[in-house]
């Protein structure tokens, strides 16, 4: 059972993506320089690093791939069997995600991991898997709940249909309306203004894990709310 789509779901995934920036602030500039969302430039920081090239740690890079794979797997799997015995699995997709990012966050606190190394730690790394699996675990909430021009974790093609649909003779073919390009506008928006909260708070020496234990409490509370929701308001067949 998947939530309805509505300005309700539209606007909880704008929040997701917020929370993405932020994320990926804390892994750009403390844990790497690496991705734990956006795989597809993780992927390139491999092979760059594979290529010896500076200030990039082919370990890293490939920690946060891995760890995203078994995250989607895992996610996958379990949001499918929730589905199969007629559950909602959206809530207890977002719960899962919100307790791996909050464990990412302890260890980073307990840890110590408040600066980025010239080469990165085992702590690094751990917090890497952490975080890297929980989005692996978004993107399926995300791909399967498919809501249009809002994937959570990436701009790039939200951007290109905004651009697109601005142009004095929009692609049909792309769709156009202001229902799109609110999506589009609030979707690029959203990542732009969580990486910019990110990368302030840790500019005023706020502590990398409470920045990541920001978008845990988020997501979770987002979770928990649909959760309480009743099923009636909240799913339909699909």
């Amino acid at each position: 059972m998947k939530p309805r789509a509505g300005i309700a779901l539209t606007s909880v995934m704008v929040l997701l993506t917020l929370t993405t920036g932020m994320i990926e602030a804390v892994s750009f500039l403390v844990l790497g320089p690496v991705f734990t969302a956006v795989q597809t430039g993780n992927l390139l920081f491999l092979a760059f690093a594979l290529t010896g090239a500076a200030a990039l740690s082919p370990a890293a890079a490939g920690i946060s791939c891995a760890a995203f794979a078994v995250g989607a797997l895992f996610g996958s799997r379990f949001e499918s069997v929730v589905d199969t015995h007629g559950r909602r699995w959206f809530a207890p997709g977002l719960i899962v995600e919100a307790l791996l990012l909050g464990l990412g966050a302890l260890v980073a606190w307990r840890t110590g991991v408040d600066e980025p190394d010239a080469a990165p730690t085992g702590h690094h790394f751990a917090v890497i898997a952490l975080v890297a699996a929980a989005m692996g675990v978004r993107n399926v909430t995300t791909l399967r709940v498919r809501v249009p021009d809002v994937p959570t974790t990436l701009s790039t093609r939200a951007l290109t249909a905004l651009l697109s649909g601005l142009s004095p003779v929009p692609d049909t073919r792309i769709g156009s309306g202001l229902r799109h390009e609110g999506r589009r506008f609030a979707s690029v928006g959203a990542m732009f203004a969580g990486g910019l909260l990110g990368a302030w708070l840790l500019h005023e020496a706020v502590r990398p894990a409470v920045v990541l234990l920001v978008p845990a409490a988020l997501v979770l509370l987002l979770g928990l709310v649909f959760w309480a929701t009743p099923r009636e308001r909240t799913s339909e067949p699909g």
